[in-house]
């Protein structure tokens, strides 16, 4: 591919569970995201807790030579939720502030598994990708499988067609941190409307 298609990728903002999920598949996951994320020198940003995949993954990030950056509210912020070494933190007034504020400085987004506010999080920022209100891409680490039930639900959108199937390539779908990182910077805008 051509240099011209290269994004220049500073920060990742990963959305993720606060738990850490069924047994050490999600844990072992959520590490080596955070060790690819470092290992090229990135900054994470991402929900600012020291709790599940969330601490797990900003651990990995520094332990690997990169910087984790959180964004944390404050109500979780006075339940002893903020991750007391990561390299910067802000505490912000609302779940709202706290997406908004990591929007502006990632400059691409990364799903793990994580539960429903994982979910909302990421299909806000494909929706705001897909409405032209933002260009950074996004992307799912699909791992063992965990969204190819949610990806199904997609391709059931588009046979029902509520989403043209071009939008289906407006994320990036790899099982491999590595992978999605490169995919993320390679990432070639959907330019076909969103109506149908």
């Amino acid at each position: 591919m051509s240099t011209e298609a290269h994004r220049p990728i500073r920060s990742v903002a990963v959305f993720c569970g606060s738990n850490t999920g069924l047994g050490e598949t999600y844990i072992e996951a959520a590490k080596a995201l955070g060790q690819a994320i470092g290992a090229r020198g990135l900054t994470l940003v991402y929900g600012g807790t020291n709790k599940g995949l969330m601490g797990l993954l900003a651990d990995a990030t520094r332990a690997a030579g990169g910087k984790a950056h959180g964004v944390i509210t404050q109500r979780l912020a006075d339940r002893g939720h903020l991750h007391p070494e990561i390299d910067a933190s802000e505490i912000v007034g609302s779940m709202r502030a706290r997406k908004a504020r990591m929007a502006e400085l990632a400059d691409a987004f990364i799903a793990l598994p994580g539960g429903i506010g994982t979910l909302e999080e990421f299909m806000e920022i494909w929706t705001l990708n897909q409405l032209g209100e933002i260009d950074k891409p996004a992307g799912l680490l699909d791992v063992a499988g965990y969204y190819q039930p949610f990806l199904a639900f997609i391709d059931h959108m588009i046979g029902q067609r509520f989403l043209p199937p071009e939008h289906r390539n407006g994320i990036v779908v790899q099982p491999e941190p590595g992978l999605l990182i490169d995919g993320l910077i390679t990432f070639r805008k959907v330019t076909v409307p969103k109506w149908m």
